[in-house]
């Protein structure tokens, strides 16, 4: 049995008290992820999760194993720091629904401007970004703000306005959001950056848009689908138009995503932090359509859920 595996997933819903969110967490399927945590309790001869069809809840046996694993999966996660230094390594993450062209730029201006290092780049989702840049399991990552971050240096603070994608029989040449009309909404899920989807979609009441329902979409194409099929609009920054959609830019104050390089305060960065921290901001203002913000992203926050917002 891989130890380290068994215990991440074991980690993950223990964090998350639910199945479905903690393989999404691990972007595994969730039967795969019932059958680690059905090993390890096995083999470990304890039940470690209570579960019903509506509820999960760690048993006395879980609550007692999860310092435990937070602990060594620590030591080994500082293990393979030691590793990527000595290795020529840099391990980055960016946002999951980052633009692929723009991924393949970074990945390009990064290997030109540091040809010794190795780039290791990972889809990551903001939490995650933070958990590991804090345990010492990421060098640097590219996070949406407001997040929580403590311990945490920052880049330049990026802004990227947020449009809506039509299906094109829907299309004005204007929008705003009040001309959305409670129509449902296609938005990245909460889990990928809490802070940014629960500042956007208030945004989005504050100025006269309430949705009839919030769709979280994991990725572009399922967003897509919804809008084609006339179930939801998309909130998404400017993004390529296929056949039947239409990309609008929203008038009357728009909405933003904000973004910037994240790394470990404390100690000395790992070679290439500073230099993928410029090449990602260059990259990001060239082809991400991103433009400085000149006051700083907040460095902590208390995040509430979006209420009354169905997912």
């Amino acid at each position: 049995m891989n130890l380290v595996a068994h215990l991440t997933c074991f980690v993950a819903v223990a964090e998350e008290l639910h199945f479905g969110r903690a393989a999404e967490r691990l972007g595994m399927a969730q039967p795969p992820l019932s059958q680690r945590i059905r090993r390890l309790e096995t083999e470990l001869g304890v039940r470690l999760f209570e579960r019903s069809s509506r509820h999960v809840a760690l048993t006395p046996a879980g609550r007692a194993l999860l310092g435990e694993a937070r602990d060594i999966l620590s030591r080994v996660e500082r293990i393979y720091a030691l590793r990527s230094r000595e290795g020529g390594t840099l391990r980055a993450a960016v946002p999951g629904d980052l633009d692929g062209a723009v991924v393949a730029a970074l990945i390009a201006a990064f290997r030109e401007r540091r040809p010794d290092l190795v780039l290791d780049l990972v889809p990551l989702g903001t939490p995650e970004q933070v958990r590991r840049l804090g345990t010492g399991a990421l060098d640097v990552g590219i996070v949406r703000h407001p997040c929580e971050a403590p311990g945490l240096a920052f880049g330049p603070v990026l802004a990227q306005p947020v449009g809506v994608l039509l299906a094109a029989v829907d299309a004005a040449p204007d929008v705003r959001l009040p001309d959305l009309g409670g129509r449902a909404v296609a938005v990245f899920p909460r889990d990928e950056a809490p802070g940014a989807y629960d500042e956007l979609l208030a945004a989005c009441r504050a100025r006269g848009f309430a949705p009839a329902a919030v769709h979280e979409s994991p990725n572009p194409q399922f967003a897509l689908g919804l809008v084609l099929a006339g179930t939801a609009v998309a909130l998404t920054p400017r993004t390529a138009e296929t056949a039947g959609t239409v990309w609008r830019p929203l008038l009357g104050g728009p909405l933003v995503l904000r973004t910037s390089c994240a790394w470990r305060l404390g100690e000395e960065p790992a070679a290439g932090v500073s230099d993928f921290t410029a090449t990602a901001t260059g990259v990001l203002r060239r082809e991400a359509g991103m433009t400085d913000l000149e006051t700083p992203a907040p460095r902590r926050v208390v995040l509430r859920p979006a209420s009354g917002f169905l997912a």
